[in-house]
C-alpha cells in the first residue's frame, strides 16, 4: 500500500457497485456477516451500505471483544480491584462497560486503584515501579491481543517480577464463527472475514466454513474499497457456484499466520474447557486461560473470584445485536435510553461495537442512498 487514498476513491467505488449489482441474481437476497467491529464501523462510517445492491444486506457479528464479555466477568474483575494491595489495569475500552456492580470508572470512584494502560508492557512498567503492590491486568481481546499478553508474561518472568498477574479473558474467533452457523435464528450466505485476527491465525482455519458449511469467507481489511471488494469477491463466489476462502487483504495477512505469535500464544495459554459469551452463551473452548506453568502470574489462581452469572438488564438487547438477530435501531432503548454517554449495553461503549457505530454515523433506521448503486 502506497497511500491511504487508493482504498477511497470514489470512482473505483461506484465501479464495483454496478458489477455488484450485475452478479445480483434476479429476486434473489444475500446476507453477509461482518464479523469483525472495525469493518461496521469502516461501513458506517463511509456510508458504504449505500453503494451495495438493495439484495445485499450485511449483518455485524460478534467480532468485537469488549461486547462480548459477560457481567459477571467485569465483577469478578472489579471484586479483584478492590482487594487490599491491588493494581488494576486495563485498556481504555473497558473502563465504561457496565457490570452488575458498575462500571470500572464507578468502581475506581468508591476508591478501587484502577488504571487505564496503552499495553500489557505498561502493566508490567506499573508492577516494575511498585513492588509492594500487586498489579493484574485486564486481558482482553482475540488472538490478536493475546500475543502481546503473552509476550508481557514471559518478560515478566525473564525480568522476575512476581508481583504481576494477567486476568485473562481472550476470547478465539473460530468456535464463535461456528456457534453462528449452528444457530437456527440466523441464515447467512457468507462471511466478510476478520482482518486483524486473521493477521495472527492466518487464513487456513476458516477452511471448514467454506468446506462444511459452503459459506464463502474473504479475509478483509479495513479501508472502504477492501470492504467493497470483498462483498464483490463473496458475490462472484456465489454466481459461480463457489465456496472458498479468499484473502483480500494479503498486503498484510499471511496464509498460514504469523508463527511467532502463535508460539508465544501456546507457551503461555490454552484453550478454556468453556467460556460464557455475552449473546451467544457458553462455547466450548472459545477462550483462553494461563498455563499451569505460568500459575503464579494467574490472576484467577492467585486471586478468590465469585464466578457469578449476571444477567443483562432486560432493556438491554446487546445479545441480539452481537449474534445480528437485530440492528441496532431495532433496540428499544438505542439512542434515547442508551447513549455513548449514558450506555446501558456493551455494543453502545467499545469503539468497535455495532451500536455505538450505528450512534455516531447517524444510522438510526434503514435507509440508502439509491443513487449510489446505480451504474
Amino acid at each position: 500500500m502506497r497511500f491511504v487514498d487508493e482504498y477511497r476513491d470514489a470512482g473505483q467505488a461506484r465501479a464495483l457497485s454496478a458489477q455488484m449489482a450485475a452478479l445480483c441474481r434476479p429476486g434473489h437476497t444475500y446476507k453477509f456477516m461482518e464479523v469483525c467491529g472495525g469493518h461496521t464501523h469502516t461501513i458506517y462510517k463511509h456510508g458504504l451500505e449505500d453503494y451495495l445492491p438493495e439484495a445485499v444486506t450485511l449483518i455485524h457479528g460478534p467480532g468485537c471483544p469488549v461486547c462480548v464479555i459477560p457481567m459477571g466477568r467485569l465483577d469478578d474483575a472489579i471484586h479483584i480491584a478492590e482487594q487490599p494491595g491491588v493494581i488494576m489495569t486495563s485498556f481504555g475500552d473497558m473502563m465504561r462497560v457496565p457490570g452488575g456492580r458498575g462500571s470500572f470508572l464507578d468502581a475506581k470512584a468508591r476508591g478501587a486503584d484502577i488504571r487505564m494502560v496503552y499495553s500489557p508492557l505498561d502493566a508490567l512498567k506499573i508492577a516494575r515501579q511498585n513492588p509492594g503492590r500487586r498489579v493484574v491486568f485486564m486481558a482482553i481481546g482475540f488472538e490478536t491481543t493475546a500475543p502481546s499478553t503473552a509476550m508481557t508474561v514471559l518478560r515478566a518472568e525473564a525480568e522476575g517480577i512476581h508481583n504481576f498477574s494477567v486476568f485473562c479473558n481472550h476470547v478465539t474467533i473460530i468456535p464463535a464463527i461456528k456457534a453462528i452457523l449452528d444457530s437456527p435464528d440466523l441464515h447467512l450466505d457468507g462471511f466478510i472475514g476478520p482482518g486483524h485476527v486473521s493477521a495472527v491465525i492466518g487464513c487456513r482455519p476458516y477452511e471448514f466454513i467454506a468446506h462444511t458449511y459452503g459459506k464463502p469467507l474473504v479475509v478483509t481489511g479495513f479501508e472502504p474499497l477492501d470492504v467493497l471488494r470483498s462483498v464483490y469477491q463473496i458475490l462472484t463466489q456465489l454466481a459461480h457456484g463457489r465456496s472458498q476462502v479468499e484473502n483480500q487483504y494479503a498486503r498484510v495477512v499471511p496464509w498460514n499466520g504469523n508463527p511467532k505469535a502463535l508460539n508465544a500464544i501456546s507457551r503461555v495459554m490454552e484453550l478454556r474447557p468453556y467460556f460464557e459469551w455475552r449473546g451467544l452463551g457458553s462455547i466450548s473452548h472459545s477462550a483462553l486461560k494461563m498455563t499451569e506453568k505460568y500459575a503464579a502470574y494467574d490472576a484467577e489462581r492467585i486471586f478468590h473470584i465469585p464466578g457469578v452469572r449476571v444477567a443483562d438488564p432486560k432493556a438491554c438487547q446487546c445479545g441480539e445485536v452481537l449474534k445480528g438477530v437485530l440492528k441496532p435501531w431495532e433496540c428499544k432503548v438505542f439512542g434515547t435510553a442508551c447513549t455513548p454517554e449514558t450506555p446501558i449495553g456493551t455494543c453502545m461503549v467499545s469503539s468497535e461495537g455495532a451500536c455505538a457505530a450505528y450512534y455516531n454515523f447517524g444510522r438510526f433506521s434503514r435507509q440508502r442512498v439509491k443513487e449510489a448503486t446505480s451504474p
